[in-house]
């Protein structure tokens, strides 16, 4: 059943059409051969790129959100006072790391308890792998996530574009996948190999909004081929630096930690936090070394976060 925005009488039919860009109240739907401006009845908006929207035309080039059609899935971050839906009915998200500069751990692991929690696939991309002198300990780094059971794919978009390019088909074909990375990872770079209409596409899409210079502040859905019949997205974030999720109960973030799993259920005591409890069978994974302290500080920290804004 589609989620209804208004509940005033709609006056003429409706159609489909799935969200490429937002910025605001403001949103690109993707309709057939064309692309149509649209906003939502009302003030309160909770339409996410990659949404598959009811819309009613009131010209030619223009409509409203009517309705929304259920979700697969839905990733969004969120802090202590306010969340931001980064996608909505994706089956991927991609992490782009690289050799250098410095990525960050943090922003790794939350992005990877998102999609656990999402229930949508992640995979980790280092990039600039022809930096050899930074290649080895990037690869340390990104191993304890490999070892988690998250792929990592090896590239490099300046040294090895053709190669860098099949691989990235390859992952993405069919599905519909969001990249992040911080700044200076190289996911621009990725975006124009995979589509290099990109740029020229982006500014299609500022112009459309009315964003103006602000071209890097909203998440963009880019289609490519069908790949056997299924429809091939590319959903490009701006970079952050933060991904909070104070959305999600400490039951919800136990469960992200795949590490977590084989231990849950049995601790001395059935609710058991898995912070400083006896016989905490989490607690003597991490002595044994099973789970780095690492994880299991940022499970910590996500719990601490997460209380504040719920108030358990």
């Amino acid at each position: 059943m589609s989620k209804k925005f208004s509940s005033q009488k709609k006056s003429a039919p409706t159609e489909q059409g799935t969200v490429i860009a937002a910025h605001g109240r403001h949103y690109l739907i993707q309709a057939q051969d064309i692309k149509l401006h649209c906003v939502t009845r009302g003030k309160k908006s909770d339409v996410a790129v990659g949404d598959i929207v009811e819309y009613q035309l009131t010209s030619a080039n223009q409509g409203v959100i009517e309705a929304i059609v259920p979700r697969s899935t839905l990733l969004y971050r969120s802090d202590q006072y306010k969340s931001k839906m980064l996608a909505a009915n994706l089956t991927q998200l991609i992490v782009v790391v690289a050799t250098e500069p410095s990525f960050s751990d943090d922003l790794i692991s939350r992005a990877l308890v998102a999609s656990e929690s999402s229930g949508i696939r992640a995979h980790i991309v280092l990039n600039k792998i022809d930096v050899t002198a930074s290649l080895p300990k990037a690869r340390e780094r990104v191993g304890l996530y490999a070892s988690l059971g998250y792929p990592v794919h090896e590239v490099s978009v300046t040294a090895q574009p053709e190669v860098t390019r099949e691989k990235m088909l390859s992952l993405i074909q069919g599905q519909s996948t969001i990249l992040i990375g911080q700044s200076g990872m190289g996911k621009s770079s990725l975006i124009n190999l995979l589509i290099p209409d990109a740029e020229i596409a982006t500014r299609e899409i500022s112009a459309a909004l009315d964003t103006g210079k602000h071209t890097t502040t909203f998440t963009r859905l880019f289609q490519m081929d069908a790949y056997q019949d299924r429809p091939t997205y590319v959903i490009d974030s701006p970079g952050f630096q933060e991904f909070g999720l104070h959305h999600l109960s400490e039951g919800m973030l136990e469960r992200a930690f795949p590490e977590f799993l084989p231990h849950l259920g049995h601790c001395k005591f059935y609710n058991c936090h898995h912070h400083t409890e006896p016989g905490c069978t989490v607690l003597d994974a991490v002595k044994r070394g099973e789970i780095t302290r690492m994880r299991h500080d940022l499970f910590k920290q996500l719990v601490h976060e997460a209380a504040q804004t719920i108030g358990y």
